[in-house]
Protein backbone atom coordinates (compact mmCIF):
# COMPACT_ATOMS: atom_id res chain seq x y z
CA UNK A 1 0.00 0.00 0.00
CA UNK A 2 1.43 3.45 -1.16
CA UNK A 3 0.56 6.36 1.32
CA UNK A 4 0.74 9.82 -0.36
CA UNK A 5 0.40 13.38 1.82
CA UNK A 6 -0.09 16.47 0.71
CA UNK A 7 -0.58 19.49 2.42
CA UNK A 8 -1.84 23.10 2.44
CA UNK A 9 0.44 26.08 2.77
CA UNK A 10 -0.45 26.37 6.45
CA UNK A 11 0.41 22.76 7.84
CA UNK A 12 4.22 22.01 8.10
CA UNK A 13 4.37 18.66 6.05
CA UNK A 14 7.84 17.50 7.72
CA UNK A 15 9.27 14.50 7.07
CA UNK A 16 8.40 12.96 10.90
CA UNK A 17 4.75 14.03 10.10
CA UNK A 18 4.68 12.10 7.13
CA UNK A 19 6.70 9.32 8.65
CA UNK A 20 4.66 8.69 11.48
CA UNK A 21 1.16 8.99 9.46
CA UNK A 22 2.54 6.52 7.15
CA UNK A 23 3.03 4.52 9.93
CA UNK A 24 -0.24 4.64 11.50
CA UNK A 25 -2.37 4.77 8.69
CA UNK A 26 -0.58 1.17 7.40
CA UNK A 27 -0.77 -0.25 11.09
CA UNK A 28 -4.38 0.97 11.06
CA UNK A 29 -5.46 -0.69 7.99
CA UNK A 30 -3.21 -3.86 7.63
CA UNK A 31 -6.12 -5.73 7.79
CA UNK A 32 -7.42 -5.45 4.63
CA UNK A 33 -4.23 -6.19 2.79
CA UNK A 34 -3.92 -5.75 -0.83
CA UNK A 35 -7.53 -4.83 -0.92
CA UNK A 36 -5.98 -0.80 -0.71
CA UNK A 37 -3.58 0.03 -2.90
CA UNK A 38 -3.02 3.60 -2.46
CA UNK A 39 -4.20 5.88 0.46
CA UNK A 40 -4.22 9.61 -0.24
CA UNK A 41 -3.99 12.03 2.85
CA UNK A 42 -4.51 15.51 2.12
CA UNK A 43 -3.85 17.88 5.18
CA UNK A 44 -4.89 21.24 5.86
CA UNK A 45 -5.52 24.35 7.88
CA UNK A 46 -9.08 25.77 6.89
CA UNK A 47 -8.62 29.13 8.51
CA UNK A 48 -4.85 29.88 7.66
CA UNK A 49 -3.31 31.31 10.36
CA UNK A 50 -6.18 32.40 12.37
CA UNK A 51 -7.39 29.89 14.99
CA UNK A 52 -10.65 28.90 15.46
CA UNK A 53 -12.98 26.01 16.73
CA UNK A 54 -12.45 23.00 14.27
CA UNK A 55 -10.16 24.19 11.93
CA UNK A 56 -7.75 20.93 10.74
CA UNK A 57 -9.04 19.19 8.24
CA UNK A 58 -7.84 15.42 7.72
CA UNK A 59 -9.08 13.82 4.09
CA UNK A 60 -8.35 10.35 3.11
CA UNK A 61 -8.79 8.72 -0.34
CA UNK A 62 -8.54 4.63 0.09
CA UNK A 63 -8.23 3.84 -3.49
CA UNK A 64 -9.45 0.20 -3.40
CA UNK A 65 -8.77 -2.58 -5.75
CA UNK A 66 -10.95 -3.28 -8.48
CA UNK A 67 -13.49 -0.57 -6.53
CA UNK A 68 -14.31 3.32 -6.81
CA UNK A 69 -12.29 5.22 -3.99
CA UNK A 70 -13.50 5.68 -0.59
CA UNK A 71 -12.97 8.86 0.63
CA UNK A 72 -13.77 10.51 4.36
CA UNK A 73 -12.36 13.52 6.01
CA UNK A 74 -12.72 14.83 9.64
CA UNK A 75 -12.25 18.70 11.35
CA UNK A 76 -10.66 18.89 14.66
CA UNK A 77 -9.45 21.76 16.47
CA UNK A 78 -5.62 20.29 16.20
CA UNK A 79 -3.87 18.07 13.12
CA UNK A 80 -3.69 14.82 15.51
CA UNK A 81 -7.57 14.75 16.28
CA UNK A 82 -8.59 15.66 12.57
CA UNK A 83 -5.76 12.85 11.31
CA UNK A 84 -7.21 10.50 14.11
CA UNK A 85 -10.65 11.04 13.74
CA UNK A 86 -10.61 10.47 9.77
CA UNK A 87 -8.67 7.54 10.20
CA UNK A 88 -11.26 6.11 12.34
CA UNK A 89 -14.17 7.01 9.82
CA UNK A 90 -11.89 5.39 6.94
CA UNK A 91 -11.82 1.77 9.60
CA UNK A 92 -15.16 2.24 10.24
CA UNK A 93 -16.73 2.51 6.18
CA UNK A 94 -13.85 -0.16 5.16
CA UNK A 95 -15.50 -2.71 7.23
CA UNK A 96 -18.96 -2.25 6.08
CA UNK A 97 -17.48 -2.17 2.36
CA UNK A 98 -14.95 -5.19 2.86
CA UNK A 99 -15.89 -7.30 5.92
Amino acid sequence: MQIQVSTDNNIDGSAKLIESLAAELTDALSRFGNQITRVEVHLRDVNGPKSAGDDKSCLLEARLAGRQPLVVSHEASSLRQAIDGATDKLERALDGLLG
